[in-house]
């Protein structure tokens, strides 16, 4: 290590740190690791180079990476990232100002988490919104916890069967390690059905139900009646949301919801393989106190001028585990600002223009490979924006492959059988027609 002064520790560090906590090597710490998942050998990676090496060795390595034309979607959307917004981002009062606890010095950050609610209230219409969720699944899990905690000796929050799968399981997880029992509401004709809904809700023990406003086959819901049924037992409405498509379509507080969550990596945040991404949660005023995350507030200073605090909240809510909602505390600002950014250049005639350019392109595809004969229609007739499902006639498996090979990231397969497309406004005629003519030779 001597020959490594930008290490922080000496060898003779790491062995006090050892010792002083009763382990034989760095090995140890990891003993609880199951063997199968321990590397065996040696790293793949080269001797010391200097810095233009490195910068030539990592760029060969990151053209490994195939890059593809990307039809699909399923909670993650290839939407335009507007150039300036990583030059915005990497401004020092925002990308380097303190913890938003010390407000004197981070009022940069207090700002734009500011902005950043203030945006997210607009898009849901719902009254108060927070920041600092990790995704839009963490987020569907705190509003579950959320609802458990706003009502009183109910036990049971409801999934709807038409939620996106990965925000199914996260909750899933959440409700083992909280003590919540999770029930299912299943889909009649592609979207949440009511009756069943209303069946559950008859038990009398339902804290809240979760169901999505644009679901994982693509449709857009409608949730007539949903508001009351749920509301009469006196539980809470959770709406999740694709926020980039709520510029086009209803509301949740249009719906009657009481609580709005969703991912904000359709509002600019490119797909960098899987991450990061930041959630967002938008609440009826009755229920911020029951919130997680972090909650900024304007006021002024003593001289009068517009200035930016946390508010609502005591800090020991963040960081003491026994008087905490939540025990999120790690900040997923940086990609707030981002989303924050990203909104005040697109603007509402951007966003429609976005949502227009997508469903324009996306009816195109659904039409055009309904003309192969290639699939069947699953759910005709029913709304979508930018997504569907149709059906394949031949093995899934085959499609997927002959799109691939030709550079095209489509026909994801879902556990129906289906295939899943997605079109955004990234995607041209040209790709369209190319799609459809691979899967026409196929």
């Amino acid at each position: 290590m001597a020959g490594f002064p930008y290490f922080p520790h000496t060898e003779a560090d790491v062995r006090s740190m050892l010792e002083r906590i009763g382990v034989g090597k760095i090995e140890d710490l990891y003993a609880d690791v199951p063997k199968e998942f321990v590397k065996k050998g040696a790293y793949a990676l080269p001797d010391a180079m200097s810095e233009p090496e490195v910068r030539a060795w990592l760029n060969a390595l990151a053209g490994m990476n195939a890059k593809m034309k990307v039809f699909v979607g399923a909670g993650a959307y290839d939407h335009y990232t507007p150039s300036v917004i990583p030059y915005i981002t990497s401004r020092s009062e925002f990308l380097t100002a303190y913890t938003p606890y010390q407000c004197e010095i981070s009022q940069g950050t207090l700002r734009y988490i500011f902005e950043f609610q203030s945006m997210v209230c607009e898009l849901t219409g719902m009254d108060i919104s927070n920041a600092s969720l990790y995704d839009g699944p963490t987020a569907a899990a705190e509003a579950m916890k959320m609802a458990i905690a706003c009502t009183k000796k109910k036990t049971r929050v409801l999934l709807s069967k038409t939620l996106l799968p990965h925000v199914v399981k996260v909750v899933e997880t959440y409700a083992k390690f909280h003590g919540v029992e999770i029930g299912y509401v299943p889909a009649t004709d592609g979207q949440t059905s009511l009756e069943a809904l209303k069946a559950e809700l008859a038990k009398d023990d339902v804290a809240g139900v979760i169901v999505p406003e644009t679901n994982r086959y693509g449709i857009i819901e409608d949730h007539t009646g949903f508001a009351d049924a749920i509301h009469a037992v006196k539980a809470l409405l959770i709406e999740y949301c694709d926020p980039s498509t709520l510029a086009v379509i209803k509301t949740p507080a249009e719906w009657g919801a009481d609580i709005a969550v969703g991912d904000g990596q359709s509002l600019g945040i490119p797909l960098c393989f899987g991450g990061p991404y930041v959630g967002f949660m938008g609440v009826k005023k009755e229920h911020m106190r029951k919130m997680p995350g972090r909650i900024v507030g304007q006021t002024t200073d003593k001289d009068g001028k517009r200035a930016y605090v946390l508010t609502l909240q005591a800090r020991e809510q963040h960081i003491k585990r026994e008087k905490a909602t939540s025990n999120i505390c790690s900040n997923e600002s940086l990609m707030a600002l981002w989303v924050t950014v990203y909104l005040s250049l697109m603007g509402p005639n951007g966003l429609r223009e976005v949502n227009k350019l997508s469903s324009d392109g996306a009816h195109y595809l659904y039409d055009e490979l309904v003309k192969t004969g290639k699939f069947e229609e699953v759910f005709p007739g029913k709304p979508f924006l930018k997504e569907f499902v149709l059906k394949p006639k031949k093995f899934p498996g085959l499609l997927q492959r002959d799109l691939e090979q030709a550079g095209f990231f489509a026909a994801l397969d879902t556990e129906e059988g289906y295939v899943s497309f997605c079109v955004t406004e990234q995607r041209t005629k040209e790709e369209i027609d190319e799609l459809v003519k691979i899967v026409k030779e196929g």
